[in-house]
């Protein structure tokens, strides 16, 4: 039987191999053996070390489990990809901070060329900005005074911020504080492109918006968003790039009207992960895509530019959560500590075992299933898997231990989830 660091490296090994050449690809027969943990590996010591960033002989089995482990080279290579698209076809990055809430992950986009960052929450954007990173473009409008206040302060600290608008009466609340602090804000008009949560109407009724943007003295128009969530989990490249030209054809419109009136339209932002090489023929001329970073199992079928209608290979799965088995007590059935408070769904892929079969069984209880003669993991055995939704993962830990191969190189944290000056 392999040693647990024999059986991680392999895992590693086939996680490559696997978005290279097919999840069916996974079904290695590598399983782990228990290994007792040192005194080098308790929790105080291991914190103490990580605060002095000594990672010296930090191994994947001193880590405390549940936890979520990123292949530093799977990332890199993940961040380069995108952007040479995008540089490529000719239109910008702004990579949405949604799924990976982390400044060292920005940096790095923020290195290979994009112009700046999306956000869901004005905490996001305060905390990103606060880090010293420009360009940060707010998704969601300001409602109520909270929000409306810190996003008009955010404004004047820096005036690389935008956020997006769908409504008249948001205008009115946002114009009445800028004035009040005599403040300028940057304004892009939320467009409808199929997702039934925010945007106006396409055509008359977005240049009208865009009309009270550009007339007050204290907003300025910028563009239009339109985020075609739907259409970037569509089958089949072919199927998604007639999905995305027909649902963005509102804003072009949108655009075109703006022109006409003598608006400036400076950008065009939405886009996403399962779009990204399709985004530039839309009309857009930037890319909110935030997956790419890690890559979820909710995109590892929709099928590439490459005709293959299974997978998508563009980008790798770098991001797994690292689970123990903690008990074995039942046929066909393991226990884990990645249960429901760690956001294990029945959608989750086991890395190197793909025939395991993911669950909960309580708040700290997972489970790992299988059929009879299928290959297991044994009590004490470490398992990584990948998650399904990034942006649930990722809001309940506060940590990513950046591995190479078995080694622990680095641990970024995870920003803005907790405290009320945060949310």
């Amino acid at each position: 039987m392999k040693s647990r660091r024999e059986f991680l490296s392999a895992g590693a090994a086939m996680g490559v191999f696997a978005a290279t050449n097919g999840w069916a690809a996974l079904g290695s027969d590598s399983r782990p053996a228990s290994k007792s943990c040192s005194a080098a590996c308790s929790i105080t010591e291991l914190n103490e070390r990580i605060a002095r960033r000594d990672f010296r002989d930090i191994t994947k089995d001193m880590l405390p489990t549940p936890c979520l482990v990123l292949d530093l080279d799977l990332f890199n290579a993940n961040v380069k990809q995108l952007a040479d698209t995008a540089k490529a076809n000719g239109i910008q990055a702004r990579p949405h901070v949604k799924v990976h809430k982390s400044v060292n992950v920005a940096r790095q986009q923020m290195a290979d060329g994009a112009i700046g960052l999306s956000c869901s929450t004005i905490a996001e954007a305060e905390l990103f900005s606060d880090a010293g990173l420009k360009g940060m473009l707010w998704t969601k409008q300001p409602v109520g005074k909270n929000n409306t206040q810190r996003a008009i302060a955010l404004s004047k600290k820096d005036p690389t911020f935008l956020f997006v608008s769908d409504d008249a009466q948001v205008l009115d609340w946002v114009d009445e504080a800028a004035a009040a602090n005599k403040a300028k804000v940057r304004i892009l008009v939320s467009v409808y492109a199929g997702l039934a949560r925010q945007g106006v109407e396409a055509g008359e009724p977005a240049l009208k918006l865009a009309k009270r943007v550009d007339g007050s003295k204290h907003m300025q128009f910028e563009g239009f968003m339109a985020y075609s969530g739907n259409a970037a989990h569509v089958k089949g490249f072919e199927a998604r790039k007639k999905a995305s030209m027909e649902v963005l054809a509102g804003v072009r419109e949108s655009k075109e009207l703006a022109l006409k009136a003598g608006l400036p339209v400076n950008i065009m932002s939405g886009g996403s992960t399962g779009t990204y090489n399709i985004d530039h023929e839309t009309g857009l001329s930037e890319l909110q895509a935030a997956t790419y970073v890690f890559m979820d199992t909710a995109y590892f079928t929709v099928g590439g530019s490459d005709g293959d209608m299974k997978r998508y290979n563009d980008f790798k799965p770098a991001l797994t959560v690292l689970t123990t088995v903690d008990s074995q007590y039942h046929p066909n059935l393991i226990s884990t500590d990645y249960g429901a408070k760690a956001m294990a769904r029945s959608s989750d892929i086991v890395k190197g075992m793909p025939w395991l079969g993911v669950g909960n069984g309580g708040a700290e209880y997972g489970a790992l299933t299988w059929k009879d003669g299928e290959q297991h993991p044994k009590l004490g055995d470490l398992v990584e898997i990948y998650p399904t939704s990034l942006d649930m993962s990722t809001n309940v830990f506060d940590r990513y231990y950046i591995a190479q191969g078995d080694r622990i190189v680095d641990v970024w944290p995870i920003m803005g989830r907790g405290g009320a000056a945060q949310r």
